[in-house]
């Protein structure tokens, strides 16, 4: 559960620690407080989007903290090099100007992604927009999908489904008129002909071009390998390298008799003329093969100007030019054998089809399935929260278009409601009131928490249109979720504040001309006041500091029954 939760330069919040307890916490305050804040920070700590207009004015970074205690085991922990059994965990996050986020598990640096997969496992936000997902049948599929458990008969079929989109494809692209398919192969025999008639070589453009930088500098390489021979081997009337140091190593060599060191100097000096002796055959063999024939720079040209032509059609370098080749020629083979191919693939295609449509039959019996269960248990909420005349039941219809099915399955499913006795079922989003969505969007949030291992729910403001005794029932309803996962929820519902375990105000301030906001837990007298004045308005009368009281009592009346 979130123990603590620590907020500082967040828009009108400096700083504030909230200790949360398990059970039923509330927020209550007035209009433009900051609560929202609050559930802003929260969002941002579980690695949701930020902006640093976040950021107070005047400070360099905003930072949220939170403690969360009695932690079961998450195998994500595991997986990402931390204790798997959890226990406590300390989640920051620091938001920069600059745009900068840095994120950290238990003082250890992680990514927002991180922090995200993480958070997804430990809290669970439930806000206004809520609702519009509820009146929008597209999210409905996951709604059922989440609760009936469905994802790996939904990822079975997936996988299939695919298939059948790739093999779809690849019978759409080699079906072409005939038409078509002489002018495509007219093209390709055009090219492959000019390509197989320049009889490339792998390498040969790099090859060419240096063959080419050697003829155009012929005459500066001659004279230079010349002087550097004449300089190794010398000539008729001078001495070369070579021979003064075979002068040098015999003088040396004569004088080793007498001194240890000067014979070991006539070896290394023996060593070193063998060494350049062979880089002087390699200078002559170099000078030996410095053969120009006459015209062999303009052939070369010529063959140059040829490469560099096909070039500017068929790619940079002599490799992508064969590349290209044979691309050319793969995709004649597969125009000439396209009849047998689409046979071929046509037959892969049915089974594909026949495979995925059992896989499916199989999603969609076990999401029927669900749907029975899921109809049930929302009755049974809705019941619980003074809609006991409220039919509700998950639609079933057919996919249109090819196969009647698409990457989520074969259903097309959406949910029905009759508001009242002797009306027909239609789609929530024609029927439901804002009241009727709030408790129809708080059922199906608890009926889908059942499945779920988050320790933490945190509902914000979504009692918005609910009042009178619905509204008790709302209080009661979330009370009783309290007693297995802890519940945060901003309300402005007296109902629901009085149901609360532990009560929070919310309040604005001004200090030395700056807003501030701040989060006290209240005492019971202080609940009292705030009750009143949830209910009352700025005119807090002891006729309603009574009747708050009251409600204090009849709550913890109510919860004490339940135990």
């Amino acid at each position: 559960m979130l123990s603590l939760l620590h907020i500082e330069n967040i828009a009108v919040i400096q700083s504030a620690d909230i200790q949360f307890d398990a059970g039923f916490n509330v927020l209550t305050g007035e209009t433009g407080a900051g609560k929202s804040i609050v559930v802003d920070a929260i969002g941002a700590i579980l690695g949701g989007r930020t902006s640093r207009d976040l950021i107070r004015t005047g400070a360099k970074a905003a930072l949220v903290s939170a403690q969360f205690t009695q932690v079961g085991p998450l195998p994500w922990l595991g997986e990402n090099g931390f204790d798997p059994d959890g226990g406590e965990l300390i989640l920051q996050r620091q938001i920069q100007q600059g745009g900068r986020n840095i994120c950290r598990l238990n003082g250890k640096p992680i990514s927002v992604a991180q922090m995200q997969e993480l958070g997804r496992q430990l809290v669970n936000i439930h806000g206004q927009h809520d609702g519009q997902q509820l009146l929008d049948p597209l999210c409905h599929l996951s709604y059922l999908d989440s609760f009936g458990e469905t994802e790996p008969l939904l990822s079975a079929f997936q996988a299939c489904y695919s298939q059948v989109s790739r093999l779809g494809r690849e019978i759409s692209a080699l079906r072409m008129d005939e038409a078509e398919k002489a002018r495509r192969m007219d093209a390709l025999d055009y090219q492959i002909r000019e390509l197989e008639r320049a009889n490339l070589q792998p390498g040969e453009d790099h090859e060419l071009a240096q063959r080419r930088q050697v003829l155009r500098n012929a005459g500066r390489l001659m004279d230079g390998l010349e002087e550097a021979n004449f300089a190794l081997f010398g000539g008729e009337d001078e001495d070369g390298a070579l021979a003064l140091l075979g002068k040098a190593e015999g003088a040396l060599r004569s004088l080793g008799r007498y001194s240890e060191s000067l014979a070991q100097l006539a070896d290394q000096l023996a060593e070193a003329r063998y060494g350049i002796d062979d880089l002087a055959e390699s200078v002559a063999r170099e000078k030996d093969q410095l053969e120009i024939s006459p015209g062999e720079l303009d052939q070369l040209e010529g063959r140059l100007d040829v490469i560099y032509r096909l070039r500017k059609k068929y790619g940079d370098t002599v490799e992508d030019m064969l590349a290209y080749l044979e691309r050319c020629r793969q995709e004649r083979e597969q125009i000439q054998y396209a009849d047998d191919r689409i046979a071929k693939l046509e037959k892969q295609l049915k089974t594909a089809v026949e495979e995925t449509r059992k896989r499916g039959e199989a999603l969609s019996a076990a999401r029927k399935e669900a749907a029975l269960r899921m109809q049930a248990r929302i009755q049974k909420e809705l019941a619980d929260l003074d809609m006991p005349k409220v039919r509700f039941q998950v639609d079933f219809a057919p996919k249109e278009g090819k196969y009647h099915m698409d990457e989520t399955g074969m259903d097309e499913v959406q949910f029905l409601m009759s508001a009242n006795v002797g009306e027909d079922l239609k789609p929530i989003h024609k029927i439901a009131s804002g009241g009727e969505l709030a408790r129809i969007m708080l059922a199906l949030k608890n009926v889908l928490a059942e499945n779920e291992a988050v320790g933490t729910l945190v509902f914000d403001e979504v009692d918005t249109g609910v009042s009178g005794r619905a509204a008790q029932k709302v209080a009661r309803k979330m009370s009783d979720v309290a007693r297995h996962k802890q519940v945060l929820c901003v309300t402005h519902l007296p109902q629901i504040a009085a149901m609360a375990d532990v009560h929070f105000s919310v309040e604005k301030g001004e200090r030395s001309g700056r807003t501030y906001t701040a989060v006290e837990q209240l005492s019971r007298k202080r609940r009292m006041e705030e009750l009143a004045r949830l209910s009352g308005g700025e005119q807090v009368t002891e006729a309603l500091l009574h009747s708050a009281g009251e409600m204090l009592d009849q709550a913890e009346q109510w919860k004490t029954r339940q135990n």
